[in-house]
């Protein structure tokens, strides 16, 4: 845990480099996904690592995959080929994917970020005050800051480049871009996915307030679920005894640093969410480190 992986560098050709994952090319039909340890917040990139975040990343990734895929709840195809991550690289290379890794099968990636919410939180609870509504879903009146929602939804999001802000839009707008099959069926699944981790859970004695899930195409045309799943990283993830309705929780996932970065200052002026970010103190850095370890323990207990 104490070396932390910001950026690896391995002789397989680079695809991309993104927020946190680096995804190289194994042949043209597999991918070497290696999750690093740097931190992303609003969308910005930290100078400051997390050690061991991407390994624990990964182990969780894989958790919930086992639980979702073929061999469990098996509600969609998923993405992992069943390979050895090890098998692909160098010797000399073995120590930056080992633990941290997931060989794929490449996908055409779809251009939306599959966004369900269980409760109100976060923009979402911004958008609410304002419109009673978050992404053009209307809402009863009356709820409050972490309300459980009468049943979850789905709020999409069109997907950014790494730096740009990812746009929440409406789910007609996402069958405009993809079509009314394919955008319901990633609406419906993805709801589907929600329900039964969220359901899991809260036998650990975790809330999954909300999360994101990406899905691909492959050369069939079958849809599969891609990337990371349910991790700290692209979930809100809540202990249910401090869950109180009407305030933020106290968060397992990265809101910790979040809520940080909303105090920060450089310069003596307010962040402003674009690069470059404050630099992110060593105690911050080290409790953000031990919230992603107690999820991870809590929920495979």
């Amino acid at each position: 845990m104490s070396t932390a992986l910001h950026t690896s560098a391995l002789s397989l050709p680079l695809l991309a480099r993104g927020k946190v994952r680096d995804n190289y090319a194994v042949g043209d039909d597999r991918i070497l996904m290696v999750a690093s340890d740097r931190l992303s917040a609003f969308d910005v990139i930290m100078g400051e690592p997390i050690p061991g975040k991407g390994a624990l990343l990964t182990q969780m990734a894989l958790f919930w995959f086992d639980k979702l895929g073929p061999k469990g709840a098996n509600i969609c195809p998923i993405h992992l080929t069943g390979d050895a991550p090890e098998s692909v690289v160098q010797p000399q290379e073995v120590a930056q994917v080992a633990g941290r890794s997931m060989l794929v099968k490449r996908l055409k990636p779809i251009p939306v970020e599959a966004v369900v919410r269980g409760y109100l939180a976060g923009s979402g609870w911004k958008e609410y005050q304002e419109s009673s509504s978050v992404c053009g879903v209307p809402l009863p009146a009356g709820l409050k800051n972490a309300s459980k929602l009468p049943e979850p939804i789905y709020t999409p999001a069109a997907k950014a480049a790494v730096g740009d802000h990812d746009e929440n839009i409406t789910f007609e707008k996402t069958v405009e871009m993809i079509g009314l099959d394919l955008a319901t069926r990633i609406r419906d699944i993805s709801i589907a996915i929600y329900k039964t981790a969220a359901e899991f859970a809260l036998t650990k004695g975790i809330i999954i307030a909300d999360t994101k899930f990406e899905f691909g195409l492959d050369k069939d045309g079958t849809l599969t679920l891609m990337d990371e799943v349910l991790t700290p990283d692209s979930s809100r993830y809540w202990p249910v005894e401090s869950y109180v309705e009407g305030s933020n929780p106290p968060s397992y996932d990265k809101q910790f640093v979040r809520d940080w970065l909303e105090q920060a200052k450089i310069d003596g002026r307010p962040w402003d969410k674009t690069p470059p970010a404050p630099r992110v103190p060593n105690d911050v850095i080290a409790k953000t480190a031990a919230k992603y370890q107690e999820a991870l323990q809590r929920l495979t207990a």
